[in-house]
C-alpha cells in the first residue's frame, strides 16, 4: 500500500462526518435532500446556492470516500496524489460565492486528474517511479482552465505506466470498481475507477487509442475522445502526438459537456489546436436534447475491429445482448438506423493504430527538454534507469531509434488517411451522422496474478477492443453506458461522428441516457455511513 502525500492524514477529517451518503458536520450546513453519491455538477450548485452544502463540507467528504475505498475497502488504489491545498481552495471558494456567487461553471467541482498531466502543487510520475518526486513547476493548460473555472484539483490518479495498460511502476495496479478483480482498462485507469466509486465528480483522462473511453466503458461512465485539435495537451506528457489527446470521464453526459465548455478552444502553447478555431460552440452544454436522436441517421458497425474477438464465444454473446437492447432503444427513441453499415478498409484499423511507433522517442525527447528539473532528460535514460515495469519497457524499447522519417511512418500516415475516407465515404453514401459499435465486444478479463511481473502477463488487455477507430481517423467519439451484462459487468456503447462533431454526439448521447438510465454506482463503493 503505497502512502498518498497530504498535510495531515484523511482520517483526522473527522470534524465531518458523512451519513448515508449526506453532509453532515459542523460548519457544515444541513444536507438533507442532497446525496454526495452520483451526484452531478448542477445538483451540487444548486445544494450550494440554497446552503445545503458549503464546498469545505463537500471536499472533505470525497476525501473521505478516497480513504474508505481507495486504500481500504476494495482496495482501488485510483489515487496517486491528494491536493494538500483541497481544503484551503475549498475555503476560498466558499468565501467567493458568499461575496458574488458561483466563480465559474465549475465552481467547487472536484476533479480527479490524470498523472499524466502536470500541476504545479502536486508531483506528476506518468506512472513512473523514476519521476515519483518530480515538480514541473508549471500548470498544464487544462489544469488552468478548470481552476480558472473553479474546479478544484482533488487529486492525480493512477495511471498505467507512461501511457500504457493499467499497471503502474511504482504504484501497483488500479481495480475494477465494479469487480476489483478483473481489469480496470487503460492507460486512464484511475480516472475510470476514481469517478465510478464517487470519489471525485469529475475526471481527467488522456486518449492516445482508447484510454478515456476504456476505462469509461467497463465502469459504466460517459467517456469523451475530442477531435484531436479541440483540447490542448501542452503539459501532458506524450506518446503519439497524432493520436494523444486529453478527454472528459463522467457520470453524466451533462458533466461531460458542461467539462468540455471549460477545457475546448484554441491554446497558443498548443499550435495544433488552432484548427479548432470556429468549430467550438458557445456551449456544448446548451447543445443537449432528451429529444436528440429523433430523425438521427446512425450507422451500426458489426464487424469486429479486433482480430482476437470471438463472435462464437458466450462472452461475445453476452456483451452483443446487451449491445442489441441499445441498439433497440435508440431506434424506438426516433433515430433510424442503418444496419448494418459496410466500411471498406475496416479490418485496418487495428493494426494501422498499433503500428505506429514512430513518433514516441522523438516526442517523449522533446516534451522532456521543456522540463531542465526531470530526473531524465529522453526516453533513452528511462529506460538506463532499469525501473520500467515489465509490462511497459520492451514497447519503449521496440520504438528506440525509429523516427518519423522512416519510410514505416509514411506508410502508417497513408493508411489513416485511406480509412478516414473510406469512413467519410460511407457516412456521405448512406447519409449518417454518426456510426455506432460496441466499445468492447468482450467483457473485460480477469486480472492475472503475475501481472506486475511478466511482460507478457496473458489477460487479454482490451479483448474485443472497438476504441481504435476513433484516434486512427483523428475522429471524435463518445461511449455511454449502455448497460450490465448477466455476469453484472459494464457494457459500453460507443458514438463516432466526422470531425468536430462533439455538440451533436453529446445531444444523441445525452438523449439516449435520459431515456434509459442505464448506469449505476458500484456496489463496492456505497454511501458511507
Amino acid at each position: 500500500m503505497k502512502n498518498i502525500t497530504l498535510d495531515k492524514p484523511i482520517k483526522m477529517i473527522a470534524t465531518v462526518g458523512v451519513v448515508g451518503g449526506f453532509l453532515s458536520a459542523t460548519g457544515v450546513a444541513n444536507a438533507q435532500g442532497f446525496q454526495l453519491v452520483e451526484t452531478t455538477i448542477e445538483d451540487m450548485h444548486v445544494a450550494l446556492m440554497s446552503g445545503e452544502v458549503t464546498c469545505r463540507g463537500l471536499v472533505e467528504s470525497y476525501l473521505e470516500r478516497i480513504e474508505a475505498f481507495d486504500q481500504q475497502g476494495p482496495e482501488l488504489n485510483s489515487v496517486q496524489h491528494i491536493n494538500s491545498q483541497a481544503l484551503q481552495e475549498a475555503e476560498a471558494l466558499d468565501a467567493a460565492q458568499e461575496g458574488s456567487g458561483l466563480v465559474g461553471p465549475l465552481h467547487c467541482v472536484p476533479v480527479l486528474l490524470k498523472d499524466q498531466v502536470e500541476t504545479s502543487d502536486m508531483p506528476t510520475t506518468y506512472g513512473s517511479v523514476i519521476f515519483a518526486d518530480f515538480y514541473s513547476g508549471r500548470d498544464a493548460t487544462i489544469v488552468l482552465r478548470m481552476k480558472e473555472a473553479g474546479a478544484i484539483i482533488l487529486a492525480k490518479t493512477n495511471m498505467g505506466e507512461f501511457a500504457n495498460g493499467y499497471l503502474g511502476s511504482a504504484f501497483g495496479m488500479v481495480r475494477n470498481a465494479y469487480e476489483p478483480a478483473r481489469i480496470p482498462s487503460g492507460s486512464s485507469a484511475g480516472t475510470g475507477a476514481g469517478v465510478a466509486a464517487n470519489l471525485g465528480l469529475v475526471g481527467i483522462g488522456e486518449d492516445t487509442g482508447g484510454s478515456v473511453r476504456g476505462p469509461a466503458s467497463v465502469h459504466s461512465l460517459v467517456g469523451l475522445r475530442p477531435t484531436l485539435p479541440l483540447v490542448s495537451t501542452y503539459g501532458m506528457m506524450p506518446a503519439n502526438p497524432t493520436n494523444d489527446t486529453l478527454g472528459p470521464v463522467t457520470r453524466t453526459v451533462a458533466d461531460a459537456a458542461i467539462l468540455l465548455d471549460v477545457i475546448a478552444g484554441y491554446d497558443r502553447n498548443d499550435p495544433v489546436t488552432a484548427y479548432s478555431a470556429g468549430n467550438v460552440p458557445e456551449s456544448y452544454r446548451a447543445l443537449l436534447d432528451e429529444n436528440g436522436l429523433a430523425g438521427a441517421r446512425i450507422g451500426v458497425i458489426r464487424y469486429p475491429m479486433d482480430p482476437e474477438t470471438d463472435p462464437e464465444s458466450e462472452d461475445f454473446k453476452k456483451v452483443r445482448a446487451v449491445i442489441d437492447q441499445a441498439l433497440e432503444d435508440i431506434e424506438a427513441l426516433g433515430a433510424e438506423l442503418v444496419d448494418p453499415v459496410e466500411i471498406s478498409l475496416i479490418e485496418l484499423v487495428h493494426d494501422t493504430h498499433g503500428n505506429n511507433s514512430f513518433e514516441t522517442e522523438q516526442a517523449i525527447n522533446e516534451y522532456l527538454t521543456q522540463l531542465p528539473n526531470a530526473p531524465v532528460m529522453n526516453l533513452k535514460e528511462i529506460l538506463l534507469q532499469g525501473k520500467v515495469t515489465p509490462r511497459r519497457g520492451p514497447a519503449l524499447m521496440s520504438v528506440i531509434g525509429k523516427t518519423t522519417l522512416d519510410p514505416g511512418y509514411l506508410e502508417i500516415m497513408l493508411a489513416r488517411e485511406q480509412i478516414r475516407q473510406s469512413v467519410l465515404s460511407a457516412m456521405a453514401d448512406a447519409q449518417l451522422d454518426a456510426l455506432i459499435y460496441a466499445t468492447f465486444d468482450h467483457q473485460t478479463t480477469l486480472i492475472p496474478p503475475d501481472a506486475l511481473t511478466n511482460p507478457d502477463p496473458g489477460d487479454r488487455y482490451g479483448w474485443g477492443n472497438n476504441r481504435r477507430l476513433s484516434p486512427v481517423t483523428g475522429f471524435p467519439a463518445i461511449t455511454v453506458p449502455a448497460g450490465f451484462t448477466e455476469d453484472d459487468l459494464p457494457v459500453g456503447i460507443e458514438l463516432l461522428g466526422r470531425a468536430f462533431s462533439e455538440g451533436m454526439l453529446l445531444r444523441l448521447a445525452y438523449a439516449y441516457e435520459q431515456a434509459t438510465q442505464r448506469r449505476r454506482p458500484p456496489a463496492t463503493t456505497p454511501p458511507l455511513e
